[in-house]
């Protein structure tokens, strides 16, 4: 690789560094089924299409299935969050990534965990 193009190449990438590390914390604490929200809370279906903004986020699809890990407690000036995985047999390549969506783009089908954890959040970039 030519030195300035490699140059180039990492400068863009401790650049996006950089600015993951000023995104804002979505909650200081979230709902679980476990202190390691490790178990699903709950099961949900996608309302509609939903397009992740950045890697926090997972894409839904409409009538996709998903299994909700946590709930954020929204903070001021915040919408509120869940945080899940998705299940489709259309969208295998998605399936076991867990990421951030807001909540009023599904619809809670059941809950498995009646009794939760509130836990506060981590510090992430």
């Amino acid at each position: 690789m030519d030195k300035s193009l490699g140059l180039i190449f990492l400068w863009i990438c401790v650049g996006h560094v950089a600015h993951a590390a000023l995104m804002e914390k979505l909650a200081n604490f979230k709902i679980c089924a476990d202190k390691d929200c490790s178990y699903v809370v709950s099961m949900a279906k996608g309302l509609e299409d939903y397009v992740a903004p950045d890697c926090r986020y997972i894409n839904l699809r409409r009538g996709q299935s998903i299994y909700v890990f946590s709930k954020l407690k929204p903070v001021e000036r915040a919408g509120v969050f869940w945080s899940g995985s998705v299940y489709s047999e259309r969208y295998v390549d998605q399936m076991g990534v867990i990421g951030y969506f807001p909540s009023n783009y599904v619809n809670e089908t059941h809950v498995f965990q009646e009794k939760t954890v509130e836990i506060p959040t981590t510090v992430s970039i």
